[in-house]
């Protein structure tokens, strides 16, 4: 799907634009996979049997069930006198059905089957003359379902082959694919066409358990589905998604980007949704104006307020370095599902907004297998007692935790001192004394990258803080907050606060093309094939970059917020106000021999938007600090900077590890399987 770049190197929502490759000629040999277990059509079926642990593809692809459904959602968003169907297009296998036996269900809710495609080719739906389902995007059709799985692919409202209006995460999305877990569950109408009378029920063949999985826009969707606390819904994998839809356009009253929901409603929606949808779009574009003030619509679309009513387990994977939808998104979704005990598991990678199959491809399909298998099927396959965080700390070298953030993470506050020269100061945990303060000057043709670049040197657009390199990792795991007291020149002024690590280091480049990864000609295959729908996809490798420092975090705000998060106000010249930003968690390790710095400036170019001013800030660094997570708290930081004392001493006893190596993967696909 084309890319909205936001001037130099943002996209917006949405997957890579790549040309659809043909694929007729690609088919796959479908075999079991390595390890699997013998045919066994009733473990197959989803009956869990005393030794299964594994589901096996025993079921015919080329002869499944394919067919479209159009659900009755409830609502009439077009108005036009008659209530919204949306597309249900349907892929399972004959057998079970034939044997009277019922089946389990992944489901991917997307706006993008039409006009933008999914996956890293940019797949879209395909039918053949009589509109039958012919391509299913991506791989998740061709591998489960010959283990026993239907996978149900449903054109969210306005979108493609659905009625309505989409209404970006709101009530009309949500709505979308909660009536097809309605359904699936026999509590819903469904209709063989979409304007007409003839049933149709998914209860002759559905389990009514239902996965959802998608990335970007599709895993939001899962989110909001899940927040509605909806029975027959007993897990979501969202990739990249949104918890929150304030925070994909603000942060703290900061506008991120363009701040334009409608643009993306007129993106995804339909020609025909688009000739009837204009009243839609104007209502969405008053309800979320631009000032980054809190309305209605933006508690519509948050998730993160009904965490409590979440049944279903989550499985999150996120991008650390992901600037599209970013961190924040996870860190907060996660931390509200940990307080009303939802399982969780997590996955965490160095790339920018990437799918696991695309950066970690043979282990993502071996785990997402065990995960549903065991959520769907029942299979006591020992996913559940594994550990819960996976955390990629270098190129393709990924790390354990049993829970996240690290057990034995403490917050620990550092704070700013000044230095020798104006702009450079330091980083410890003594407060500056009385009267300290550093000034800079908003400069947005400067990013994050700029002033990281420049931490050593006295540029007037930043303060930037460094510690002493240190004699030992340091690993922070969680989420930090930057709490800065500021005087402003001008009426309006937005605030950036970032975390670096200083040292050099091969990362993956999120911020080039691919975000982090380089897509191959040589294709693999994960499942089986038709001629129409491939189970073979371009295989990537990891795109690295050596750099001299890595941003770890960062955060913004609008100063305006400073008395209240939800609603800015004009700023009085000359007057200081306090402020906490929130920065996006991350899990990452400063190792011994760099330093861990804080960069504390204005606009942070293509991230946020520019204040109406060019304000001179003022930093009072006696009330300026930041609370960062480290695994070992203040004690570990002492440590860490404590000079050549403590390298000589070598690790204390009681000293945490920065993370338990993960068995080494040989990271072959799994033997005649595709994607």
């Amino acid at each position: 799907m084309p890319i909205r770049v936001r001037r130099t190197r943002r996209a917006r929502l949405s997957c890579r634009t790549l040309a659809v490759a043909a694929t007729a000629a690609l088919m796959a040999a479908f075999a079991p996979a390595a390890g699997a277990q013998p045919a066994d059509a009733v473990a197959a079926a989803g009956v869990a049997a005393a030794g299964v642990r594994e589901s096996a593809p025993v079921y015919s692809y080329a002869d499944a069930v394919r067919e479209s459904v159009w659900v009755d959602t409830g609502l009439d968003a077009d108005a036009d006198g008659r209530t919204d169907r949306v597309a249900v297009d349907i892929v399972r296998p004959r057998e079970p059905a034939a044997a009277g036996r019922k089946i389990p269900v992944i489901m991917d809710a997307s706006p993008y089957y039409a006009c933008c495609g999914r996956g890293n080719e940019g797949q879209r739906k395909t039918y053949d003359a009589d509109g039958k389902p012919v391509q299913f995007p991506l791989f998740y059709d061709n591998y489960f379902v010959p283990r026993g799985y239907a996978f149900v692919a449903v054109d969210l409202a306005g979108t493609s082959r659905s009625d309505g209006c989409d209404d970006v995460g709101g009530r009309s999305d949500v709505q979308s694919a909660k009536a097809v877990v309605d359904w699936l569950n026999g509590r819903a109408r469904g209709y063989t066409t979409r304007t007409g009378a003839d049933r149709a029920r998914a209860t002759t063949w559905s389990t009514g358990a239902v996965g959802m999985i998608g990335k970007s826009w599709d895993g939001t969707v899962a989110n909001g589905v899940a927040a509605t606390g909806v029975e027959g819904l007993r897990t979501i994998v969202p990739i990249g998604a949104i918890s929150s839809w304030y925070d994909y356009f603000h942060s703290q009253g900061a506008p991120l980007y363009d701040a334009n929901p409608t643009w993306l409603s007129d993106y995804v929606n339909s020609p025909e949704a688009k000739a009837r949808c204009g009243a839609v779009q104007d209502r969405i574009a008053q309800a979320t104006p631009y000032t980054g003030d809190w309305t209605p619509a933006w508690t519509e679309r948050d998730y993160v307020a009904d965490a409590r009513k979440v049944k279903a387990s989550v499985f999150v994977v996120h991008g650390q370095q992901d600037l599209n939808v970013r961190a924040n998104q996870f860190g907060q979704w996660w931390d509200a599902l940990a307080a009303n005990g939802v399982e969780r598991k997590i996955w965490l990678s160095q790339t920018g907004h990437v799918d696991p199959f695309d950066f970690r491809r043979a282990d993502w399909v071996r785990t997402l297998h065990r995960w549903f298998d065991h959520h769907l099927l029942g299979y006591d396959n020992g996913i559940d007692r594994e550990p819960m965080a996976d955390v990629e700390r270098a190129p393709d070298r990924w790390t354990t935790d049993r829970v996240w953030p690290a057990p034995g993470t403490a917050p620990t506050v550092l704070r700013p001192t000044t230095g020798g020269t104006p702009g450079v100061g330091g980083l410890d945990r003594t407060r500056a004394p009385r009267g300290a303060t550093e000034t800079f000057t908003d400069d947005p043709a400067l990013s994050e990258l700029d002033w990281a670049a420049d931490i050593d040197r006295g540029t007037p657009a930043k303060a930037g803080f460094s510690t002493t390199p240190l004699t030992r990792d340091l690993r922070l795991s969680g989420s930090s907050t930057v709490t800065v007291t500021a005087t402003p020149t001008t009426s309006s002024a937005h605030l950036s606060a970032v975390l670096v690590d200083l040292g050099p280091d091969t990362i993956r480049a999120y911020d080039e093309a691919g975000e982090g990864i380089t897509t191959l000609t040589e294709r693999s295959c994960w499942g089986a094939s038709t001629p129409g729908d491939s189970a073979c996809f371009k295989d990537t490798r990891a795109r690295t970059a050596d750099v001299g420092h890595t941003v770890v975090s960062r955060g913004w705000a609008d100063l305006g917020t400073w008395a209240d998060p939800r609603r800015g106000r004009p700023l009085t010249p000359g007057r200081a106000y306090t402020i906490t930003l929130k920065l996006a968690p991350t899990d990452h390790v400063v190792p011994a021999g760099h330093r861990l710095a804080l960069i504390v400036a204005g606009t942070d170019k293509d991230l946020i938007d520019p204040p109406a001013t060019r304000p001179t800030v003022t930093l009072d660094l006696t009330r300026t600090w930041a609370r960062v997570p480290l695994l070992g708290g203040a004690g570990a930081f002492d440590r860490a900077t404590a000079g050549d004392l403590a390298r000589a001493a070598g690790v204390q006893p009681g000293d945490a590890p920065a993370g338990r190596a993960a068995p080494a993967r040989t990271g072959a696909p799994i033997p005649g399987e595709a994607r």
